[in-house]
C-alpha cells in the first residue's frame, strides 16, 4: 500500500513540475502585447495569450491531480480487504 502511495505522489509531483515548466516556457515565449479583448457594458478587458497559456497549464496540472486522486480513492473503495 505504501508503494502505491509513493508512486501516486511521484506522478502528481511530475505533473505539477511539468505544468509549471510548460507554463513558464509559455509565459517567456509569448509576448504580453498579443492577446484578445473581451468587451462588456462597462468597458473592455485585454487578456494576453501568455496569461491564457500560463493558467491553462496550471489548470491542466490541477485536473490531472484530481483525476489521479479520485482513481486512487476508487481503487481503495473497490478493494477494501487489501
Amino acid at each position: 500500500m505504501m508503494a502505491q502511495t509513493l508512486v501516486l505522489a511521484f506522478r502528481i509531483a511530475f505533473v505539477w513540475a511539468g505544468g509549471f515548466l510548460l507554463a513558464a516556457a509559455v509565459r517567456a515565449l509569448l509576448p504580453d502585447q498579443f492577446g484578445f479583448t473581451l468587451s462588456g457594458r462597462s468597458g473592455a478587458l485585454f487578456i494576453s495569450f501568455s496569461r491564457v497559456g500560463f493558467w491553462t497549464c496550471i489548470w491542466a496540472a490541477v485536473t490531472v491531480t484530481i483525476l489521479v486522486v479520485i482513481r486512487a480513492m476508487m481503487g481503495d473503495i473497490a478493494a477494501p480487504g487489501r
